[in-house]
């Protein structure tokens, strides 16, 4: 691909005239350890209604739903997802036994700490606005494992994943016989993906990357488009303890000659992904340079937003999402699909705008600021690290006017949690600590020893059952007459979100 269009900030003289010049300057000027900023105002706080799902419950048919437990049971057995031996030979070893599927469609490829589900469902969105057939893969799911794989913007049907499970097996079978160690069960899962695209056809696969980037099952494909949300401290026993380690792992989905989209990042990390497009003469794109937030205000459920794209000025766009992060991830997704589509390369000029628009106002993120319940109100955040802890504090702030907010935190044990708790401890008037049912879930006692040394002892409730944290948060929002504004915040993991949205009748 041919290059974008140049970065003037290169060789033209700073215009203070121009409002994306003054964005540019503020975001060069930020701490480069924020990867969440704010560019544009506030206005009206509102709390606006949840933007509609497509997240499945179980299947209705008790057969299928035998069927999909059976499949379920047998990915079980597997190495699960945070059992790693980092090498793509196992995930490569089944691409060529199935025909290589992942060649049958262009694809974008997706990397970074926090963004990257709600980013692929708006590149998705634009991507089916514009007529493509998509396939989208994500990870973790929320309520159903079906939800990793996407067809036409719906998660595959559960007699759809039987079938594609059941069609792989015997590759898969003949795969582990003749390696060291069985595909794990993110390897399967990315396995399916790939040939129920295939199968299907699509026109354009979203992918995101599972863990880091360069030994990532998913990194099989070469990305006509490489995307890096922001990059913050996660998983650092794994993929580095500075950003820019970590950026090293994630700088393996560019591929040569690739177009580079870059959300903000910091210093580092930016340094390391810019050194690696040089290297496979890739294409880059930065936000905050040649794409970004122009501006942004806070709308009945949602927001209102100017952004900068590789071809010009998108107005009022309106996403149905709270938070200033999410209004970054949008011009990341937008800067995405024109980059697919050649805008800034091949052609001048920008997408349809009506198109984009109504693309943008039916994205849903579930599990991210989503509203489940009113009085009192309800929030679920699957935040589950410092930086998006940080993030989703930020969007409560500004979205909510609450007067008494109570938090439940389940997290897994592998997890910042200090650091998870210091970023929601300014917003919590209290918290519940509980865990949740997967075997990564922290001990609530465990928890709550840590918890007190943040909040102290007189701010922390435990209760090892969800459906508890649930009862006992809504009644301590409730408690007293003059914290009529009260609210619930559910957060620390996506397993706690998804099944307290279960708990909450939304699956």
């Amino acid at each position: 691909m041919s290059e974008l269009p140049h970065d003037s900030s290169e060789s033209d003289p700073y215009d203070a005239s121009d409002p994306f010049d003054e964005i540019v300057e503020a975001e060069t000027e930020r701490d480069p350890d924020l990867a969440v900023i704010e560019a544009g105002s506030r206005t009206l706080r509102t709390q606006g209604g949840p933007p509609q799902s497509d997240i499945p419950g179980r299947p209705g048919n008790p057969e299928t739903d035998k069927a999909l437990r059976e499949v379920e049971a047998e990915l079980a057995t597997r190495w699960g997802e945070t059992k790693l031996e980092p090498s793509v030979s196992r995930i490569a070893a089944l691409m060529d036994v199935l025909g290589e599927p992942q060649r049958a469609y262009p694809s974008i490829h997706i990397t970074g700490t926090n963004g990257k589900t709600s980013t692929a469902r708006m590149i998705e969105a634009l991507l089916s606005a514009f007529d493509l057939r998509t396939g989208r893969y994500t990870s973790p799911h929320v309520q159903s494992i079906t939800e990793r794989i996407s067809l036409d913007g719906a998660a595959i049907s559960a007699e759809r994943f039987v079938e594609t499970y059941r069609d792989i097996q015997p590759y898969v079978e003949m795969v582990d016989s003749q390696q060291e160690f069985r595909l794990s069960f993110f390897e399967v899962l990315t396995g399916m993906a790939y040939a129920a695209f295939a199968d299907t056809p699509v026109d354009v696969a979203v992918v995101e990357v599972g863990m880091g980037g360069n030994w990532d099952a998913t990194n099989v494909i070469d990305g006509d488009v490489a995307v890096v949300t922001p990059i913050d401290l996660d998983h650092t026993d794994r993929l580095g303890t500075t950003p820019g380690e970590i950026a090293t792992e994630k700088a393996g989905i560019v591929k040569q000659d690739a177009t580079v989209i870059l959300a903000q990042q910091p210093v580092d990390a930016a340094q390391v992904l810019l050194k690696k497009a040089v290297e496979v003469d890739a294409t880059v794109a930065r936000e905050g340079l040649e794409f970004g937030v122009v501006s942004r205000q806070v709308a009945v459920g949602g927001q209102l937003l100017t952004l900068r794209g590789l071809g010009g000025e998108y107005e009022e766009v309106y996403i149905p999402l709270h938070g200033a992060y999410q209004a970054h991830n949008a011009a990341v997704a937008l800067a995405a699909v024109e980059a697919f589509f050649g805008v800034g390369s091949q052609r001048p000029e920008p997408l349809d705008i009506d198109t984009v628009r109504k693309a943008f106002a039916a994205v849903a993120s579930p599990g991210r600021l989503e509203v489940v319940r009113r009085s009192p109100t309800v929030v679920l955040d699957a935040a589950h690290n410092p930086a998006g802890a940080r993030a989703t504090a930020e969007g409560i702030r500004e979205v909510f006017d609450f007067s008494r907010l109570i938090g439940i935190v389940g997290a897994s044990e592998d997890k910042n949690v200090r650091g998870l708790l210091e970023a929601f401890e300014p917003i919590f008037t209290e918290v519940v600590v509980t865990q949740n049912s997967s075997h990564r879930a922290m001990d609530a006692d465990a928890l709550a020893a840590v918890a007190v040394e943040v909040f102290g002892e007189d701010r922390v409730q435990v209760e090892p059952r969800l459906d508890d944290a649930l009862e006992a948060a809504i009644t301590l929002a409730e408690e007293e007459a003059e914290y009529a504004g009260g609210g619930v915040l559910v957060t620390g993991s996506v397993i706690t979100v998804g099944e307290a949205r279960l708990l909450l009748g939304r699956g």
